[in-house]
Order: C-alpha cells, then structure tokens, then sequence
C-alpha cells in the first residue's frame, strides 16, 4: 500500500487507510477501507471505486483527507469493482443493499453516520429505511431516488440508455480513452487535463466493460421512492446546481420527500464537487457541521468516565482482554472486572461488546495503519 509523503512541519499529518475483507451472503469477497479516527461514517459503495487507486487520486483525496480528519471513515468497493470480486452472478440492488448490511456486521457498528454520494445515496436511502435504528445522521450528495428509465421510460431514453451501455461494452477497456472520456466528461466536465486522464484510467481498472454495462442497466431501473418517506434520522442533502449526470431536480426530490430533511445546492457544474472549486469548501463546512451535531450526544455519555476509567476503556477498545489490561495498568484482573463493571454501567451498555462499539464510535481504540 501506497503512503502519504511527510507533511511540513506544521502541517496535519495525511490519513492512511487500512483494507480488509468480508464476504457477502453469496460468498462474494467485499474490500473495504477504513482511515481516520473519530466517530464512525460509512459510505455505502459506488460503482467506478477501486480502494487502493482511489486513495492517491486527484479526483477523491481530498474528500477522502477531509473527512477522515475527524471521523473514522469507512469505504468499500461494490461487487464487481475494483478490490472486491468481479465475477459475480448478481449486481442486483438487493445484493448491495445486503452487501452494506454485511459491511455493517463485519465492522460491529451498533450506529453510525451513512454517507451516500450518486448511485450511493439509493442504497443508503434503502438502508436507513431499513434500519432506522443504525443511522445517525444520512448525508447524500448528487443522489437520485429513481433511475433514469424510471423518471423518463420515453422510447428516446431508452435507446439512449440502451447506446450508452453499449458504448461500454465496446469502449471500455480500450487503452483508447476517447470512448471513456464520454463517461468522464458527465462526471466532471469541469475537471483539470490530469483529473480526466485520471478518471480515464479509474474506468478502466475499476471493472470490466461487461460489468459497467450490467451496472447501468441496473443504474436505470432503481427505484426508492416509496422508501424515502421512511427515512427517520436527521438527512442533508447536497446536489451540484449543474451536474449533468444527475439532474439537480432529483436531489431536490429526496429532499422533499424525506422528513425534515435539509437541502444544500452546491455550486458546481461536476457531478463529483472537485478540490479547486468553490463549492468544495462549502460542501466540506456543511458535511463537518451536519455530522458534528451528532457529536454531543455521542460525547455525553463518556463525561462522567474518570481518567482511569477511560484508560480501561481505550485499552478495551483496541480489543486488549482483562489479562492484557490488568498488565498494562498494573492492575489485578479482579480489579479490572470491577472497575469495567463500573464502566458499563456509566454506559448503559449490558455487555463488552456493545461497550467496545459505542467505544469505538467514539473514537477510542485509536486505529493505526
């Protein structure tokens, strides 16, 4: 893996990511990423992802840097792309939905912030509806709750969407990029030379021509609307003003139809707000304060800790058992019983592995790459 050059002095040091994997209901292999510290984000997967390219990239670090510096942010790469399996039976909105869910187990997250950006914010709107319990906060930027053929079934858009999935298939693994560029020029028209060569090669390497063909006809069928009225958490949601691939009309749906939701028009012509743009700061300044409001309530809970409790506590976060403890403290391990005892009591948590999760949503348990 890839690291980060030293910052000046002065200067935050950069995130580094970890990867790992699970396996899906089906036996799929799913990589997945997680960088920072703080309170847990997870992002539900796109297509076009490929973990390890995207973590030197021109077009995603920034993103990536801004909010892993005060959140422990987890990413993963859909079935079919990047890391993940590519020779998969189904690339079926039910299977990434089942997929986050996966994600979700694997990482013991009891409750967390859901970030959904583009064919993202479609599973995180299903999974929030799903599990309203799990989902803190839900943020969603360039999102559409329906798919292209489901907002526009006119003859036209169908010969249109049927063109694009076969300029795919012909184009896409090419060393030519001018079929690829067609791709990129949606997705930031407003990119620099490097940012377009880099998303060129990002199409390339991230999954087959025929799994992007699969991807779009299933991209063009999505359908959550009937679930966007069953989203309970506190939502933001965010759309470029000009974005060309996804109508800034659908971002104002999701909007509209999830209760209390907030919506930030964003300005920028990409589909994916770029670090140079204006609206970047701005994108960043609302994600940070949206998901920050969270932060009380989540820090609440650990003020009455004394200094030794939350010394237990980090220890017991980085998954150290009661021997480990007690020799690191210099404590017996009777005394460690009793006093984590008193721990999850203060907690209100009934067992060690609820107050391990809610430890680490909190950002103990330091993770180090």
């Amino acid at each position: 893996m890839q690291k980060s050059p030293h910052p000046p002095p002065g200067q935050p040091v950069p995130a580094r990511q970890q990867i790992r994997f699970a396996r899906g209901h089906d036996g799929v292999r799913l990589a997945y990423a997680f960088s920072g510290q703080g309170p847990l984000l997870i992002k539900a997967a796109t297509w076009l992802s490929h973990l390890e390219f995207d973590w030197e990239s021109p077009v995603w670090r920034h993103l990536l840097d801004g909010l892993s510096s005060n959140a422990t942010f987890v990413r993963y790469d859909e079935r079919g792309c990047g890391l993940s399996d590519w020779e998969v039976e189904d690339l079926g909105f039910d299977s990434w939905l089942r997929d986050l869910e996966t994600l979700v187990d694997a990482l013991g997250a009891e409750r967390f912030g859901l970030l959904g950006i583009s064919q993202g914010a479609s599973i995180a709107i299903a999974y929030a509806a799903r599990h309203p319990e799990r989902v803190s906060h839900l943020v969603l930027h360039g999102g559409y709750a329906r798919g292209r053929l489901v907002r526009n079934p006119t003859p036209e858009q169908r010969e249109e969407a049927e063109m694009m999935r076969k300029l795919a298939e012909l184009g896409w693994g090419k060393q030519d990029t001018a079929f690829r560029q067609f791709f990129t020029s949606q997705f930031i028209p407003g990119g620099t030379p490097q940012q377009h060569r880099w998303f060129n090669e990002l199409e390339r390497i991230s999954t087959s021509p025929a799994n992007a063909a699969r991807f779009m006809r299933e991209f063009d069928n999505i359908d959550v609307v009937a679930r966007l009225a069953d989203v309970r958490c506190p939502t933001l949601v965010l759309h470029s003003t000009r974005d060309v691939r996804v109508p800034f009309a659908e971002g104002r749906l999701i909007a509209s139809a999830i209760p209390g939701a907030r919506f930030v028009p964003i300005d920028s012509g990409n589909h994916l707000v770029l670090e140079h743009e204006l609206g970047w700061p701005h994108w960043l300044a609302e994600v940070r304060s949206f998901l920050a409001e969270a932060a009380p309530a989540r820090a609440a809970v650990f003020e009455t800790l004394t200094a030794r409790e939350r010394e237990l506590l980090e220890l017991l976060a980085q998954g150290r058992d009661n021997a480990q403890i007690a020799a690191t403290l210099g404590l017996s391990e009777k005394t460690v019983r009793n006093r984590l005892t008193s721990v999850f009591a203060k907690l209100e948590v009934d067992s060690r592995g609820r107050a391990i999760v809610l430890a680490r949503d909190s950002g103990f348990g330091k993770l180090t790459a």
